[in-house]
């Protein structure tokens, strides 16, 4: 096992993000190897801690995980932490003595890592002080990893990025997006490029449509304040889909590496049409989710949600068709979807295929079909809370006819091996360590994500929406379902008929 050199410094080590995904996410890494004795974390927020409450934090964090006593004290000791305004200049002369004295504890030939675990307005002013304060000064290697959303429209992103790149190189800086680190996004490069059956078929020659879904059955909760100024087009449109949807539709890369894949990534996002004002009145939906119920639970509005403005316009649920301009693509819509408060909770993507020109399992030539035509091929890849995917074919009902029926061949990762595989900050962290930037985001991507969602902000923004617009539980407003209608498509995934076949919603 390569065991890692490396002093992790975490800006708001105390925060949510930090408790819930970060530290278990290090211990794993100890656990499997990836870090051992030589490995250090400072931690950094305005609470007055010490280091034994920061410990006795660690520890209570990584618990589900059931470490041995012995495992979880030796692992929290490598923790330290330091009280820090990351406005004072001098907090970060104290910083800097205490990360020179653990290099040379830990013997970690200055290797530093920094997490920027905060509110995107900081980090100009971290990055700032970690340069004038003589902390980049090791001979080692500087990293500096930085929390999605990347600003709030493209000015603001270009600003950021500026300030950053001011003190970091490009290949310095990781922009996460725990998307990319889950293992059947991942996937779906092997099952396209390893597969001759799906490579060959990969284009507007066979594909009819293709759809994403990452729907989420929980409202905003506590995240009402934050969620009011953001919404779910920020949120997650610029935030995950368009990442996750260009690495799906990308040319072959030359190898399956880091500069060859963010390559490929950036020309597939360029050919994204950005739409003027009247396409965005056309192809993009949004709404917001008023009461409901399902299944005899009833549940509150976004707008008496705690933090909510009671006359709020912020969108909780978008639907878009988008098109990629060029010849692989041409003619395919790609349907998108994400909400709060839908149905289930469920990331998965749907392959739509051509049907065959005509059935011809008819019992006499020159009758009319009792089936003009059949159910497309679907390739569905499920992305949580379940991992797998599965091929719908048709084959013939069995019985003397020759009926059509849609035939499901599916695969799921068992229980233990989705146990067993490393949580996506666990790889991301990992890819970090190593240098390997492939699953994460490049400047040129979140800038050109950014003009592809402005407009439809901008847009939006200049006219008043009709909120609220769709039940809390169901699978959004009737124009999301209009907007495939009248291209001839539906939604391949409606877990709300389920419940409304049984009066449940």
């Amino acid at each position: 096992m390569n065991q890692k050199k490396v002093l992790f410094t975490i800006f708001g080590a105390t925060g949510d993000l930090a408790q819930r995904k970060l530290y278990p996410s290090l211990f794993r890494l100890y656990r499997t190897g990836s870090l051992a004795e030589s490995f250090a974390v400072i931690g950094t927020a305005r609470r007055p801690w010490s280091d034994e409450t920061y410990r006795d934090i660690v520890k209570e964090t990584i618990a589900y995980l059931n470490p041995t006593e012995q495992e979880a004290v030796e692992f929290a000791s490598h923790f330290y932490y330091q009280a820090h305004d990351v406005n004072d200049t001098h907090h970060y002369d104290t910083l800097k003595i205490l990360a020179n004295k653990l290099d040379k504890q830990y013997q970690l030939e200055g290797n530093l890592l920094f997490y920027l675990a905060m509110s995107p307005n900081f980090f100009g002013t971290i990055v700032s002080h970690l340069e004038s304060q003589g902390m980049l000064s090791s001979d080692g290697y500087h990293r500096v990893i930085i929390e999605k959303p990347f600003g709030t429209d493209f000015e603001t992103a270009n600003k950021l990025n500026d300030e950053i790149t001011s003190v970091f190189s490009e290949n310095e800086i990781y922009r996460i997006d725990h998307y990319l680190g889950k293992e059947m996004i991942q996937n779906i490069s092997a099952i396209r490029f390893a597969n001759n059956i799906f490579e060959s078929m990969w284009n507007n020659r066979y594909i009819d449509n293709i759809q994403i879904t990452i729907a989420e059955n929980l409202g905003v909760e506590d995240r009402g304040g934050y969620y009011d100024k953001s919404g779910a087009l920020k949120d997650m449109v610029q935030n995950h889909i368009l990442e996750v949807w260009s690495l799906r539709v990308m040319e072959p890369p030359v190898a399956i590496s880091e500069k060859q894949i963010r390559a490929e990534n950036m020309k597939a996002l360029v050919a994204v049409r950005i739409y003027t004002p009247e396409e965005v009145k056309e192809y993009c939906v949004r709404g917001q989710y008023d009461t409901g119920l399902l299944n005899q639970e009833s549940y509150t509005g976004y707008r008496q949600e705690p933090g909510v403005d009671e006359e709020s316009e912020t969108e909780t649920f978008v639907a878009g068709k988008f098109t990629i301009d060029n010849f692989r693509w041409s003619g395919v819509p790609f349907y998108v979807r994400t909400g709060k408060r839908l149905t289930e909770k469920g990331t998965r993507i749907n392959i739509v295929f051509k049907q065959v020109p005509i059935n011809l399992f008819k019992s006499e030539v020159g009758k009319t079909c009792e089936q003009p035509t059949l159910e497309p091929n679907i390739l569905t890849i499920y992305i949580q809370p379940t991992e797998g995917f599965s091929l719908s074919l048709n084959g013939k009902e069995v019985g003397p006819s020759f009926d059509m029926l849609p035939i499901q061949m599916a695969y799921r990762n068992s229980t233990e091996t989705m146990e067993n595989t490393p949580e996506a900050y666990e790889k991301l962290l990992l890819d970090a360590l190593n240098g390997d930037g492939t699953n994460l985001t490049h400047w040129h991507e979140v800038a050109q994500s950014w003009r592809i969602v402005d407009v439809i902000r901008q847009t939006w923004d200049e006219n008043t929406p009709e909120f609220p617009n769709y039940p809390a539980g169901s699978m959004g407003p009737d124009a999301a379902f209009e907007l495939l209608k009248k291209d001839g498509f539906k939604w391949i995934w409606t877990p709300d008929q389920w419940y409304r076949d049984r009066n449940l919603l």
